[in-house]
């Protein structure tokens, strides 16, 4: 009762040149270039427990996750055991006072910043993936997926980075391990008609990896082009949190122990990058219509002050200064003109009120505490568009606890 998808030998067609990876980054290319073909094993052995023991062992997984693998008494199912044991091994670097006071980096951003930024960011860093794009792809028609991935990253992120949020049985702890899951369910169910030894395993290890990028570098990337700058201690402070996510999510820790700060995270990225064949249309067009999406939402919501032109121009420009013009090219995203391009006094109104925000601890905890309290309605709402109870279904049906179900 295993589902190891264990690395393969050969190299994977995804991968472009990997001499030129070679010489770019040494023997770190072959070892990225093995994870290309490994799943993750405790992750995927749980699927299979599931699918052979149905109620049973998803009752147990839910108790397991909320409550520790020691509430479900003398005999409780082998993979899902295996995986608990997993989650609760806290490494020996984490600091609990930390997991307590929440991502404090991230909860420093304005919600809607946040949104605009680290949310479409991390989205656009992992459709640059061809071989995700093409699954993504693949799982049902762009337009009628884009607002509900936005959704679930954003509730995702929400709950990861709020305080308390990675304290086991915490709502970001429970969401980042059925994250894990549902990526074991997608897995599970692309192997059938997927050639792993062309494109590599689908969300493997090394495309969580992507992910994780997105919600840190890349993310803070898009932030930095609006004028939300980090010092290089919030870095520091930002990276310790987000490894323990790292560990929560199952990746490889060979590709996060050393990445302590921006510069760590963009030689990771470059190594990603190396070794993956250009976006391609399937690339394009989720970008575009995650855009889309995300400029409706946000051109629709309460007390919106731009048109949905003018926020889409603006997410544009925001993800073709975080992923760089050659990239941004790639993805289809278009340029900004000059005449109407916003960036340059947004950047500068956004570093004055962040300098007032930091100015002092207590203006510190006010903007924190200002950010919490933007969290109040599930994100869920503020983007797909549904009256209050058919959103409360909605939220129920694509629990990734679900999907892994």
């Amino acid at each position: 009762m295993t589902a190891n998808h264990a690395p393969r030998s050969t190299t994977p067609k995804r991968i472009v040149d990997l001499e030129a990876a070679r010489r770019r980054q040494g023997t770190k290319a072959d070892h990225v270039l093995s994870l290309l073909t490994a799943g993750d094993p405790l992750a995927d052995a749980v699927i299979v427990e599931l699918d052979l023991h149905g109620s049973q062992a998803r009752r147990a997984l839910d108790a397991g996750l909320r409550n520790g693998l020691a509430s479900l008494g003398h005999r409780p199912p082998e993979a899902v055991a295996a995986l608990l044991r997993q989650l609760e091994a806290t490494p020996s670097w984490v600091d609990p006072l930390k997991l307590h006071r929440g991502d404090v980096v991230s909860l420093s951003v304005p919600p809607m910043w946040f949104r605009l930024c680290s949310i479409t960011g991390a989205l656009a860093n992992v459709h640059a993936s061809p071989a995700i794009a093409r699954m993504l792809a693949g799982a049902g028609r762009p337009a009628d997926m884009a607002a509900r991935r936005l959704a679930e990253t954003g509730v995702w992120a929400r709950k990861t980075i709020r305080p308390g949020g990675l304290l086991r049985g915490g709502p970001g702890y429970v969401a980042t391990a059925e994250i894990r899951l549902a990526h074991a369910r997608m897995r599970a169910d692309s192997l059938t008609d997927w050639d792993a030894g062309a494109r590599g395993l689908p969300v493997g290890r090394l495309d969580m990896a992507r992910t994780w990028l997105g919600l840190t570098l890349i993310a803070f990337q898009a932030l930095a082009a609006v004028g939300i700058d980090i010092t290089a201690e919030e870095e520091r402070s930002l990276y310790q949190y987000w490894s323990y996510v790292a560990h929560l999510l199952g990746l490889d820790e060979s590709l996060h122990k050393d990445v302590a700060d921006h510069a760590g995270a963009r030689r990771l990225q470059d190594l990603l990058d190396a070794t993956v064949a250009a976006p391609d249309d399937n690339s394009k067009a989720l970008t575009a219509v995650m855009v889309d999406a995300q400029a409706r939402a946000m051109a629709g919501a309460p007390g919106a002050v731009l048109s949905e032109e003018q926020v889409r121009h603006l997410i544009q420009s925001v993800l073709r200064r975080a992923l760089g013009e050659e990239t941004g090219d790639r993805l289809g995203i278009p340029g900004v003109p000059a005449a109407t391009d916003l960036m340059p006094l947004i950047s500068q109104l956004n570093r004055q009120a962040r300098y007032w925000q930091t100015y002092s601890p207590a203006s510190s905890h006010e903007a924190r505490r200002r950010t919490l309290e933007g969290l109040a309605p599930d994100l869920q709402a503020a983007v797909l568009p549904c009256d209050s109870s058919s959103c409360r279904r909605h939220a129920e049906a694509v629990r990734p606890s679900a999907w892994a179900a």
